[in-house]
């Protein structure tokens, strides 16, 4: 019987985008264990990571590791490597950070869904220096030397992959300017099931993020309280009390809340606004399953889940001017967009057909290995559409 288990970064900090497609992973493979930096229980009430066989890092038992488990990420390429994975056949890596560097033995099979390439070391170096104020001085050099060495690790750690997933074209296109290895697109899974489509839509906009610079909350709020027209803001974050003083009375910050909530406000909404250059980006894809047309910056992720003028529209930069320019264009097409073709664009994500997809690229990976063929080809050839 083939033994798999699962590496995941760290299992703390929140239930994320990476955190649901772990859970779906599990949920094609119950009691699959899953090996990980630092593990935090209470952020996973309610899901199938509550219960699971987890196993950690050192790092879970140092000076606050796991509430400030991000401090120790020099330390994490040497502690991925310590995960004893022999007594394993197939070794599934969850990755947005160390996992894929795991060591494997030339007779495993090793699958990495890539979220995103070290973004902090590769693409975000510069901006992630410039945030942390990290540009000159004693620490910046410390700062600068470390993630020059996380980029030599992550890039020679890329050999040890068999296969390369990816959770987005965009996302496919990075790996190979990093790694270069071509990667099978798996689109990340969204529970559309939970919003409903059929709820008229009312007068306000919306928005939902962390408060964190490359989000571009600061822009959407900008922009409507030079409008004037209502928005509605969701989430928490570093830039919240900056962003808020910023709002005008247009303008209603609601903080986190809960995924009731958030279905309500999405199934009601004029339209959801999304101004970030993501990966993938599964709120925009949420919002759609819940009907609402999305007006989305036109970089990233979002041209793989947006489709213009069918179920949103897309502006060009990100600046006041572009975003104004697109609510007004979506205004004067507001009649078109259809909840109903919205919802059912937003069904190809899934969680059940992910799950099929899945156990469909693991199946051909393993039967490539144990017939002595490629499993990164066996991998590339399969034709996903139709599962």
């Amino acid at each position: 019987m083939n033994r798999t288990a699962f590496v995941h970064d760290w299992l703390a900090g929140g239930n994320a985008g990476a955190e649901k497609v772990l859970v779906e992973m599990l949920n094609a493979l119950p009691q699959t264990p899953i090996y990980t930096m630092v593990y935090q229980p209470a952020d996973f009430v309610g899901t199938p990571l509550e219960h699971a066989e987890v196993h950690t890092s050192a790092i879970q038992h140092w000076p606050k590791g796991v509430s400030s488990y991000r401090t120790y990420l020099p330390f994490m390429p040497y502690q991925v490597e310590q995960f004893d994975l022999t007594d394993y056949d197939t070794i599934v890596s969850s990755s947005h950070a160390v996992a894929k560097g795991v060591l494997v033995g030339a007779g495993q099979l090793h699958v990495s869904y890539v979220h995103s390439p070290i973004r902090y070391a590769w693409d975000l170096y510069h901006q992630y220096l410039r945030e942390a104020n990290l540009t000159s001085g004693v620490k910046a050099t410390l700062a600068k030397i470390v993630l020059h060495y996380i980029r030599l690790w992550d890039h020679s750690t890329a050999n040890r992959v068999d296969v390369f997933l990816a959770n987005s074209h965009y996302v496919a296109q990075r790996i190979w300017r990093t790694y270069r290895r071509p990667a099978q697109v798996l689109y990340p899974p969204v529970d559309v099931a939970r919003f409903d489509h059929t709820r008229p839509r009312e007068d306000f906009y919306l928005t939902m993020s962390r408060f964190v610079p490359y989000k571009k909350i600061d822009l959407i709020v900008e922009t409507f309280t030079r409008s004037g027209r209502p928005l509605i803001v969701i989430g928490s974050g570093p830039d919240f009390e900056k962003i808020r003083a910023t709002a005008g009375p247009n303008v209603q910050l609601l903080g986190r809340q809960s995924d009731e909530a958030v279905a309500d406000y999405m199934s009601r909404c004029k339209a959801f606004v999304f101004a970030a250059d993501e990966d993938f980006g599964i709120v925009p894809v949420e919002a759609q399953a819940a009907g609402a047309p999305v007006i989305a910056y036109g970089k990233g992720g979002s041209l793989e889940t947006v489709v213009a003028d069918v179920t949103g529209v897309f502006f060009g930069q990100q600046n006041v001017e572009s975003l104004t320019r697109a609510v007004g264009i979506f205004e004067a097409r507001a009649e078109q967009f259809d909840s109903e073709t919205i919802r059912k664009h937003a069904e190809q994500f899934r969680p059940e057909r992910f799950r099929a997809q899945f156990s469909a690229i693991l199946a051909a990976a393993e039967e490539a290995k144990r017939s002595g063929t490629d499993p990164e080809q066996a991998v590339l050839a399969l034709d996903l559409r139709n599962l």
